[in-house]
This record gives C-alpha cells, sequence and structure tokens, in this order.
C-alpha cells in the first residue's frame, strides 16, 4: 500500500509510513460491489462511508484476546493505566481478554489493524480516514464532556522571547510537525498556513517531524523548535500533570474545533463481539459505584470529557476529509 500525502519531503514520507506498505494479494480482494474510497477489499452496500462486515462468515474473526490500542498521543505507560478501568469492564462484557498495545506512530497502528493484530482502538482525527480506508477501522463513538459538547483545536504554538507573535513571523523559521497522518499535528496546518497565508513548508520556513503532540509540546517550551502546531487536548493534560508549565508557552493561532479521536473496531470482528465491543463503550461508567473516579475519568476530566457518545465517520469526520482534499491527500491503497 502507498499513501499519498502532501507537502511532505520524500525521505520524510519514507521513514513516516514504511510500516504501511504491503502488497495485497489477490485474495485480499472482494467481490464487486460499492466501495466508494474504500481499498478494493472492502464493501460499502449501506453508503456510509466505512466497510461493511463480511456477509461471508467465514471471514469473520473471533480472537480470543482483544488487542486495544490508544492513539500515540504520549507516554504510552500513563495511558496503559489510565485505560485500566475501562478494558476491565469490556473484559467482562464480551467474555474476552483484552491487552493493551503501546503503539509508537500512527503508521504502526494502522497497520496493526490492517494487518489482523489489532481489533478495538482509538484513531486519533487525522489518522481515521486512512484507518478507515485501508484498515477496515469502523468508528462509532468518541469521548465528550457531560453537556455532549467534545472536539479540540489546533494550535501553533511557540515560547515567550521567540521572536514570534504571530504566524506570518514563523517565516525562516523552524516549525514543528507531529507525523503526516495528523489533522491537528500536519494536515490542518499544511492546508491553512498555504489557503491563509500563502506559507509553505520549506519554501517559507524550516520544518522538522517530532511523532507526536507530546514531542512537539515539550520541544517548544524547552525552545529546541521555534513553534509547533499541536492539538490543544493534549497542551491541556501536560500542564494539568505538570508536564509543562502554561507560562513555558504562547498560542499564536488556534483554529476551529475538529472531532477528537474516534473509537471503534476492525470491521470484521464477530458481528455480536463487535456489538458487545460497542456496548461496552455505551456502558461504562466513568465513576465506581464508591463514588471514586475511574483510571479514564482521572486521566481524561483534564479535558472535561466525562462520557462516551455515538458518531459517525460519514458526518464528524467530513471537515477532516475537506481538509484531507484540500492537501491532495489520497486513502488509496496499492
Amino acid at each position: 500500500m502507498s499513501v499519498n500525502l502532501p507537502l511532505c519531503r520524500n525521505v520524510l514520507l519514507g521513514l513516516a509510513l514504511t510500516g504501511l506498505m504491503f502488497a495485497p494479494t489477490p485474495s485480499m480482494s472482494a467481490t464487486d460491489c460499492p466501495r466508494g474510497a474504500l481499498d478494493e477489499r472492502f464493501c460499502d452496500a449501506d453508503g456510509d462511508l466505512v466497510a461493511d462486515a463480511p456477509s461471508d462468515s467465514s471471514k469473520w474473526i473471533d480472537p480470543s484476546t482483544l488487542i486495544f490500542a490508544y492513539t500515540p498521543v504520549e507516554d504510552p505507560a500513563v495511558y496503559r493505566e489510565a485505560w485500566a478501568d475501562f478494558l476491565e469492564h469490556m473484559e467482562k462484557l464480551t467474555g474476552k481478554k483484552v491487552q493493551f498495545f503501546p503503539v509508537q506512530s500512527n503508521a504502526a497502528q494502522i497497520e496493526a489493524m490492517r494487518s489482523g493484530r489489532l481489533h478495538v482502538a482509538g484513531f486519533n482525527t487525522g489518522s481515521n480516514p486512512l484507518a478507515v480506508n485501508c484498515a477496515g477501522f469502523a468508528p462509532f463513538t468518541i469521548m465528550a464532556g457531560l453537556d455532549g459538547s467534545f472536539g479540540y483545536e489546533m494550535e501553533i504554538i511557540s515560547y515567550p522571547g521567540s521572536g514570534i507573535e504571530k504566524v506570518e513571523d514563523i517565516k525562516g523559521r523552524t516549525l514543528a510537525f507531529t507525523s503526516p497522518t495528523s489533522n491537528s499535528g500536519f494536515k490542518a496546518p499544511s492546508a491553512l498556513l498555504k489557503a491563509k497565508f500563502d506559507m509553505i513548508p520549506d519554501r517559507d520556513f524550516k520544518t522538522t517531524f517530532s511523532g507526536k503532540h507530546d514531542n512537539s509540546i515539550l520541544g517548544v517550551a524547552n525552545k529546541d523548535y521555534d513553534a509547533a502546531s499541536i492539538a490543544n487536548s493534549v497542551k491541556a493534560r501536560m500542564i494539568k500533570r505538570d508536564v509543562v508549565k502554561d507560562d513555558q508557552l504562547k498560542v499564536i493561532y488556534k483554529s476551529q474545533t475538529f472531532p477528537t479521536t474516534g473509537y471503534g473496531h476492525v470491521y470484521n470482528l464477530k458481528p455480536d463481539l463487535a456489538q458487545k465491543v460497542r456496548e461496552a463503550f455505551s456502558s461504562f461508567q466513568w465513576v465506581k459505584p464508591d463514588g471514586t473516579p475511574t483510571s479514564l475519568k482521572t486521566e481524561f476530566e483534564k479535558n472535561g470529557e466525562g462520557q462516551f457518545i455515538p458518531i459517525t465517520y460519514k458526518e464528524h469526520w467530513d471537515v477532516i476529509r475537506t481538509i484531507d482534499a484540500a492537501n491532495n491527500v489520497s486513502y488509496s491503497c496499492k
């Protein structure tokens, strides 16, 4: 599979997407069916832009252990603990052992699901379209506040004393992106800088890729990067954990609100098991019967989140697909 992503130097693109390369075999092809932008292995008869579950029951998977991965945003050890109570709840509902899988990159996470090694996951905003179209990811829920509000903003940040007070001041300086598949860490700022400011990476400013949002935020706080594009939800959690101080950073641009991490399962999970996975999210109680917060609440209430709400990829990721189109991103798998 090759993925066409804009504005990335070939060497960086090659390094970032090495884990996504594969050569499909004839046995992977689905029969002729509606599929839109989906890979040829999938069908989309209902037009929801997500791969349908196989009609042939022999193609369903029913693993003895469900593998779960959260988007590689920050220290995996933090999130292994944060998801512990939820994964225990999923074990009870599904009757399966559930194992947390710490992924190190968006590319590795997508490849794990595409190859059948990952069954349930939270993919970051920008990775959702590629996960859906190339790996058969079926997202159905996101985290939200108790009032139903959800989302985050992309921010371009610098540090006090950098000499960067507005976006135009980045010209001739270094802006850190996270990874080519990240919405707020690459795709949205690339489209924004080009459309609103006529600024193009490696023509008007130098670029580097940090790998993750926390790396970019720490890099700016420690003055290793002049500026960075990041998700402010990650920044808020890091500030509340005292990983960085608010006064180490300054915001020079803030975007519209985007959907946050989408959670779902691989398309060919056995249907009754897939339903139980969905029930695990919808029925999870963020506060324990004794009134103490679960590990999930303890971590994610830092963003004001306290429940899972239903979403559809077709509706809620429309703005992300629009950004991808502006960046000439292709979801084709070759």
